[in-house]
């Protein structure tokens, strides 16, 4: 398959991303399938439309996303999508009406399937088969039958206390009336995507939001499934769910990890339930729901509460070991933990009493101003001005930088600001879920740039070329300079963006300097004190609770190793004649971290000791020198390059992520260290090391000691290539036979 609209309008949304957010790291992006059918199923859903765009990047595959018909409608907003091959929804909430009259629940116990209506009209505004729905979301029930204008039965019960609260006040409650909606063609569309090998994604709640934990799951993503697999039982079809985490989702310049689990393949037995129909119909979409679900918390981050979450993150600071700094994708795994965690010992005295002293610890950064990664930062007072001094020199020479591109683009920035947060009181106003309507910010703030940005460039072309005349040049010259100018605008915004967050970084730093010169330093020392305290407390919690919902808990599995510990290496030398080992090894003064430090006691890698920038806790770093030092990762168009494969796949290039899909890991943006592959199990350890005894013996000019020890006719003495970095791929291919 070559190149479609799809990949042309993905690649520039790619572009976009990379600029918009300042990080995009996937986890888990090797278990894609890279062929057959694959449903994508995908959640929080907490960025509008800019969720399937990341995960569009992000998964290596073209994939249909089912898009609300209500936004697909809307003239610029539906054209992209129909270019991304979005398949389009009718959704009875966006068709919802509001009820004439009031309702209530005359009879809770005896008969709580009746509802009775003051001034309503049920037989004009209803059908059997649509929904009437309560506000705020706190009920809904299909409708089993109309008896008259003011009564009717419903299929269930209402149960949440809400709900009933408002149907038993005197005054009754308001109602919306949701028309039930067939969706065989919906259905039909996804089959025949699917029985074609292609991918289909879906946000199974329903609908965008800001709420800090998942909605409950729609049943469709399991008719889509089941429906599939029911018609064509020789469907290799794949469920992957994705975790879109993110860091600040509606903010610029934020961060994100995508994390990838593994494929699902769907029971035969539930097949064969929802070809039956009836209630194993409905058993089977449970089941396969409820499976989904559970693969979905394994990938997301779901807190009860935003309080609970800046607990969480902040107990997880304090617990990481101090200058370590996490990829972003182990700080995920490492609040999911911590979420699971106080959620099942939320009720123990130890829990409650340290999240208390968590809270007061936070409050108290809050008044200093100060970051938890700043209270240890330790400096006599002149050494504090010296770098005070540096860095404000620093940040002043950066801001004259981003000085240009900020001025240019000023009036898109205000413009995107009030339309995205009108948008946002609009979502919020209809909406039943959302909290403050946070989740279309991000969606408006792209659309306003792209709409506004080429207009605002095209103008300053126009007044470059105005001002060109007072010169004695020629038109044509004239044009130039102003088609020179609408090209370079482009550049010089990107680079005052660089330019101005590491600025901004570089500020974030100045308060703590401020206070090791001009402070109390008996109040920076009762705050070191607490942390010390806090740290010790929270470890201590950890090593108690932890083992009894993860058996393999470790203690010791994010620290370093101590130096005896840690098992020793051959120097291996590199093609340039380096010392690969003690370059990697031992080195310091790199932008990434000693290898060393990523290996567990018995020498294995683990990932959670992986270091790199933590995106919650350190958002800049200086070098020992002072000078401003810059993420270890490579350029934005690195990550969004890709090519179209035979098989509809996209081959992309993923120098930013830290899949070991390679074969190799990735040490900073300079050194590649192979995998080791293990020992094939068919052949005996002795042959290993015969083989490698051979190869010794050559590299010492022994050639004449080296026969063929087989035992097999017309071969001679084995030729080996000495064993290095670039040749050590399997220790059973260290010595080839080669034919006389």
């Amino acid at each position: 398959m070559g190149l479609q609209i799809y990949d042309f309008v993905s690649f520039f949304f790619t572009i976009l991303l990379d600029i918009f957010f300042r990080e995009i790291r996937p986890r888990g992006a090797h278990k894609v399938p890279r062929q057959g059918p694959v449903i994508f199923v995908a959640a929080p859903h907490a960025n509008q439309f800019v969720d399937p765009l990341v995960l569009m990047r992000e998964c290596g595959r073209r994939v249909s996303f089912l898009a609300a018909k209500k936004s697909m409608d809307r003239k610029w907003i539906g054209a992209m999508a129909r270019s991304m091959n979005a398949i389009p929804v009718e959704r009875p909430q966006d068709l919802a009406k509001a009820g004439s009259g009031t309702i209530k629940l005359l009879d809770r116990y005896g008969d709580a399937l009746r509802i009775t209506g003051v001034g309503t009209k049920f037989t004009k505004e209803l059908l059997v088969g649509d929904q009437i729905t309560l506000p705020k979301d706190v009920g809904t029930s299909p409708v089993a039958e109309i008896i008259s204008d003011t009564e009717l039965i419903i299929k269930k019960e209402f149960k949440d206390l809400k709900a009933l609260e408002l149907l038993t006040s005197a005054e009754g409650s308001k109602y919306k009336c949701l028309p039930h909606m067939d969706q065989s063609a919906v259905y039909k569309t996804v089959f025949e995507r699917l029985n074609a090998g292609h991918c289909v994604g879906i946000f199974p709640e329903g609908g965008s939001h800001d709420r800090a934990e998942m909605l409950p799951l729609k049943a469709g993503v399991t008719i889509m499934a089941l429906g599939a697999l029911a018609a064509n039982p020789d469907l290799d079809l794949k469920i992957v769910c994705c975790g879109l985490n993110y860091f600040h989702p509606h903010r610029f310049r934020s961060r994100a990890v995508v994390e990838f689990s593994e494929p699902l393949t769907v029971s035969p037995e539930l097949v064969e339930m929802y070809k039956k129909g009836g209630p194993d119909k409905r058993e089977a979409c449970g089941k396969l729901l409820d499976t989904i679900y559970d693969t979905l918390k394994n990938v997301t981050l779901n807190a009860p509460d935003y309080e609970t979450l800046m607990v969480i993150q902040a107990a997880r600071r304090l617990y990481k070991p101090e200058h370590r700094k996490l990829q972003i994708s182990q700080v995920v795994e490492l609040n999911r933990r911590f979420v699971a965690g106080y959620l099942h010992f939320k009720d123990n005295p130890k829990v409650i009493e340290t999240k208390d002293k968590v809270m007061h610890y936070n409050t108290q950064l809050r008044y200093h101003g100060l970051r938890d990664h700043q209270v240890n930062i330790r400096l006599s007072r002149r050494h504090a001005v010296k770098i005070l001094v540096s860095r404000v020199l620093q940040m002043v020479f950066l801001s004259i930088l981003a000085l240009p591109g900020t001025l240019m683009n000023l009036p898109v920035a205000i413009v995107a600001r009030v339309i995205s947060n009108k948008k946002a009181k609009e979502a919020l106003a209809a909406s039943t879920v959302k909290i403050a309507g946070r989740d279309v910010l991000a969606t408006w703030k792209v659309l306003v740039a792209l709409g506004l940005m080429p207009v605002l460039y095209f103008s300053y072309s126009v007044i470059v070329f105005i001002f060109c005349r007072r010169f004695d040049i020629t038109l044509t010259t004239r044009f130039l300079i102003a088609w020179a100018a609408w090209a370079c605008i482009p550049f010089v915004t990107y680079a005052s963006i660089r330019f101005g967050e590491v600025g901004i970084d570089i500020f974030k730093s100045i308060r703590p300097l401020f206070l090791s010169i001009t402070g109390d330093d008996n109040t920076i020392d009762d705050l070191r004190r607490s942390r010390s305290e806090l740290q010790k407390t929270i470890n201590q919690l950890i090593n108690e609770l932890a083992p009894e919902i993860y058996p393999d808990f470790d203690s010791k599995r994010i620290l370093d190793p101590s130096p005896h510990d840690r098992p020793s290496r051959g120097a291996s030398r590199s093609a340039s004649g380096t010392n690969l080992a003690q370059t990697i090894f031992k080195s310091v003064n790199t932008a990434t971290a000693p290898v060393g430090q990523w290996l567990g006691i018995d020498g294995r890698f683990e990932w959670e000791r992986a270091n790199d920038s933590d995106a919650d806790d350190v958002f800049f770093f200086l070098n020992p020198t002072g000078t401003i030092g810059g993420r270890s990762r490579t350029s934005s168009w690195g990550a969004g390059a890709w090519t179209p494969s035979g098989d509809g796949t996209r081959s992309r290039s993923r120098s930013r992520t830290s899949s070991f899909t390679s074969g190799q890991i990735q040490l900073g943006e300079g050194f590649k260290l192979e995998a080791l592959t293990s020992l094939p199990k068919d052949e005996p350890f002795a042959e290993v090391t015969r083989r490698l005894s051979l190869s010794r013996k050559q590299k010492h000019g022994l050639d004449s000691m080296s026969k063929s020890e087989d035992g097999l006719d017309g071969q001679a003495a084995v030729s080996t290539p000495p064993i290095t970095v670039q040749n050590m791929d399997d220790p059973m291919n260290a010595v080839k036979p080669t034919e006389a």
